[in-house]
């Protein structure tokens, strides 16, 4: 019986791995032999060691142009994000009239397409046209170049990630729900107010919530590709070039697959260490109920 039950096993989750396999782990490590190499998609690959890396570390300012530039997007783009869902997400929870539609309106924007929502944008954006810089004109503000300025590209392209927090706001959403009421009501007849309740009870009962946020938010952020390639294409000046985006021009607009791959490596090397230390700093403010938490 133990046979057999095994034998099932792995017939089941076959797919699975063999789908792992051919689709990630054998792309990854020929992307790693790739980054060792010279190829231009038409000739066979050049060995040339370690090559691709020096040059990208040592001799390639626009690289770390994009590293900067996808730190300053990334990083205040998801920690603005997730204040954001987290306010809403309480204001959602509130037990008022008609807060399932209020619900579903918030969360619309999270299903339109990226490509669609990057072209709506555009013309939100544009500099005299456009209805943000319009409504700025009510009170007598003029409103910046937004898209057209090297200052103002990465703010405009933070301004854009917060039309996808609805997601965000779900899974805290759902997991303010899981919240007992026992333990807010316990903790009003101790006298504790609102702002006491949500720090000592709503936040830590959240923390997982909030750690996964963080954690994708996090990958996805260094990720970030569509929204550059169709709102700005990287400029004006390089000023919104991404890491990804300048991996697919090397790879397929210079045809240097090579070059390419040592960025892809370099990047998951960047988003690896950044992960590791969010795992590692978990155990200081992350709360799990049955968990008993280390000194």
């Amino acid at each position: 019986m133990k046979k057999r039950e095994a034998l099932w096993f792995y017939i089941m989750v076959s797919p699975w791995v063999i789908g792992f396999l051919v689709f990630t782990l054998g792309p990854m490590i020929y992307s790693l032999y790739l980054s060792l190499t010279n190829w231009d998609l038409f000739n066979p690959p050049k060995f040339i060691g370690i090559q691709n890396y020096i040059n990208l570390l040592t001799k390639d300012h626009i690289f770390w142009k994009t590293v900067g530039n996808t730190f300053y997007y990334g990083f205040i783009s998801m920690f603005l994000g997730m204040a954001a869902s987290l306010g809403i997400a309480v204001l959602l929870n509130k037990p008022l009239k008609g807060m399932r539609t209020y619900r579903t309106l918030l969360y619309i924007p999270a299903t339109v397409p990226v490509v669609a929502s990057s072209l709506l944008f555009i013309r939100l954006l544009a500099p005299d046209a456009g209805l943000v810089n319009r409504f700025l004109a009510l009170f007598g503000i003029n409103g910046p170049p937004w898209l057209l300025s090297p200052v103002w590209v990465k703010p405009a392209l933070i301004l854009m990630s917060l039309w996808g927090v609805g997601g965000g706001v779900t899974l805290l959403l759902a997991g303010m729900k899981g919240i007992p009421n026992e333990f807010y009501e316990a903790a009003a007849i101790d006298g504790a107010n609102s702002r006491q309740q949500f720090q000592y009870i709503t936040l830590p009962m959240l923390s997982p919530v909030i750690f996964f946020n963080l954690v994708m938010g996090l990958i996805g952020s260094l990720q970030t590709f569509t929204e550059v390639y169709i709102v700005t294409g990287g400029g004006p000046n390089n000023a919104s070039k991404m890491i990804v985006p300048y991996l697919f021009d090397n790879a397929f607009r210079w045809y240097k697959m090579g070059y390419a791959s040592a960025i892809a490596w370099v990047l998951f090397l960047i988003a690896l260490v950044f992960t590791a230390l969010v795992f590692r700093s978990s155990n200081m403010w992350v709360y799990y109920e049955s968990e008993v938490k280390k000194s």
